[in-house]
């Protein structure tokens, strides 16, 4: 460990790995009733819980893409980028496109729950989960991100 960078808790590298494998799991679920039809969601079709309605919606594209792709993309940035492997690494970029991608994935899950309450006006439970995954990544993330940073006081020059 370089001088300077406090270890982050076994407990946060193995959770937000955790994390990231089941938002995978949901995404690849997602992706696969999309372009299977959503007959295969084992979801509500009646009141506020449609997930049907929310994934058929125009809404479930942006910019002509599949959102269940993007999600499926992001997830697996994010498993590689929270796997144990990363967390250790040493290099600093590594870090910041965690921090990046994670801030991404939530603005972009703010802009569809948005959707799904003011637009569609259902909600979707697969999605849902989703949503509460990248929040929680978000803060373990971002709880852990400055103590992969080097201390900036701390140049390895002795003090005086």
């Amino acid at each position: 460990m370089s001088p300077g960078i406090a270890p982050v808790p076994r407990w946060a590298i193995y959770t937000t790995f955790l994390l990231s494998l089941i938002g995978l799991a949901l995404s690849v679920y997602l992706t696969n009733a999309h372009f299977n039809g959503t007959q295969d969601l084992f979801c509500s079709d009646s009141g506020i819980i449609n997930c049907a309605k929310v994934t058929t919606s125009p809404q479930s594209y942006f910019l002509g893409i599949p959102v269940a792709v993007l999600g499926l993309c992001g997830y697996v940035a994010l498993c590689v980028l929270n796997s144990p492997w990363c967390w250790r690494s040493r290099s600093r970029w590594i870090h910041d496109l965690r921090l990046a991608v994670i801030i991404a994935s939530m603005a972009f899950v703010l802009w569809l729950v948005a959707a799904e309450l003011l637009i569609i006006k259902n909600i979707c439970l697969y999605c849902t989960g989703v949503h509460v995954v990248t929040f929680l990544l978000l803060i373990l993330i971002v709880q852990f991100y400055a103590r992969r940073l080097p201390d900036p006081e701390d140049s390895g020059q002795p003090r005086s």
